[in-house]
């Protein structure tokens, strides 16, 4: 019988970090593991064993290290499946070896870690959350068997590429599953940790052209006229699509952000969490009637969607999202819509009428802040907002 716990050690000197440690426990006999993880004594519960982690100036750095513990506990137990699998005879000191070699030796899944701890870091947390995504689906694939980077090769990439397939995997997610393994190798071959062996040269890593995922312009008008007042849930999701629609397809992390104060003098103005793009909106009447309908008097926000007194922030926009394309996939029923109705389909729909009123392609791009991986900028590199805004109300007059 084996087991793993997590234990604290507070530093000798006042007010300093102390260290987090496993303890590896196996036939009684008990081993430590120290770990690279500081934190002070008033952030660990004794009793649970477990961090705490409260809205704080170390709120991210201490959900890094949380994640980085779950991922070494799930490590060890797969070093101890592993030998007991093997159904030779072991102890605590094989298991801590074992898993200190994989961290010497820079294997697979503890680089990548690596790597996502670092983007958390950073406050890149979608793109962290995309690497999470992948490393778990290789994790999958290789039964939780971690393999050294120097040991991947291109008939392991196509096996896996193979077994996703056989998962009823999309082609495009195959590809994105492999272009994010792929970055990941690359940094380790531009550490000059392993030699490049192309283990990627036979996968496919380009993007398949989607169906399109556009409302034809009849359709959304109904959604605006339809009565939803004894609904105020589809309500407010119906009033987040159009508002979405009506600054030119806002994704929705970008709109449970905006602040109050990003209105100026008849301009909204954001920043693109995805790319870090600027844009410039005008403000628009109807803009106003969907932030006028919502009292959000006492928040800095614009929209009742992130309560900075309910904890975590991206945990409530996220909650909110699924929600919201719940009750939006019921409105595209009862409007008859061909396709699932989510947020993401207010920006379609946007760039799909625009493209019906003969708007040049230049001009939606530069309404959507596309950037240089996604652009559908042809014409021009950059564009007057006065041109884009007239953009706007020339679709939104019609609405």
């Amino acid at each position: 019988m084996t087991s793993i716990k997590i234990k604290f050690r507070p530093s000798v000197i006042k007010n300093k970090e102390g260290v987090i440690y496993y303890q590896v426990i196996h036939n009684r006999v008990v081993r430590q593991l120290n770990t690279k993880y500081l934190i002070f004594v008033h952030e660990w519960n004794e009793k649970n064993e477990t961090l705490i982690i409260d809205k704080s100036l170390r709120q991210s750095y201490l959900s890094v290290i949380q994640k980085s513990i779950e991922f070494d506990i799930r490590q060890l137990y797969s070093i101890i499946n592993q030998m007991v699998q093997s159904q030779r005879r072991y102890s605590a000191d094989d298991i801590i070896t074992k898993f200190l070699e994989l961290q010497k030796e820079q294997s697979l899944f503890n680089f990548m870690q690596g790597v996502i701890t670092l983007l958390q870091q950073l406050k890149k947390y979608r793109t962290s959350e995309a690497y999470m995504a992948a490393l778990r689906s290789f994790m999958r694939f290789r039964e939780d068997r971690d393999i050294l980077l120097d040991d991947i090769n291109s008939d392991l990439i196509q096996m896996y590429e193979a077994y996703l397939s056989n998962k009823g995997v999309t082609r495009n997610s195959i590809s994105f599953y492999m272009r994010i393994l792929r970055a990941v190798y690359n940094r380790a071959v531009d550490k000059e940790i392993i030699i490049n062996q192309k283990p990627f040269k036979y996968v496919y890593t380009g993007i398949d052209k989607t169906i399109k995922r556009a409302l034809p312009f009849a359709k959304l008008k109904f959604i605006k006229n339809l009565n939803l007042l004894l609904q105020p849930s589809l309500d407010f999701a119906r009033d987040i699509f159009l508002f979405s629609f009506y600054t030119r397809g806002m994704s929705f992390v970008d709109i449970a952000y905006l602040k109050k104060r990003d209105i100026s003098n008849g301009i909204l103005s954001y920043r693109r969490r995805k790319t870090g793009q600027q844009l410039f909106i005008r403000w628009e009447p109807c803009m106003q009637e969907i932030v006028d309908k919502y009292d959000n008097s006492l928040s800095e926000y614009l929209l009742p969607i992130i309560n900075p007194n309910c904890g975590n922030e991206r945990k409530q926009y996220q909650n909110t999202m699924i929600l919201i394309n719940r009750r939006l996939k019921t409105i595209g029923k009862m409007i008859d819509a061909q396709l699932p109705l989510t947020m993401y389909t207010a920006r379609h729909t946007w760039a799909s009428v625009a493209k019906n009123k003969n708007i040049p392609i230049s001009v939606i791009s530069e309404g959507m802040g596309h950037d240089s991986e996604k652009t559908t900028q042809i014409y021009l590199a950059s564009l007057e907002t006065s041109v884009v805004d007239d953009a706007n109300a020339q679709i939104l007059k019609d609405l």
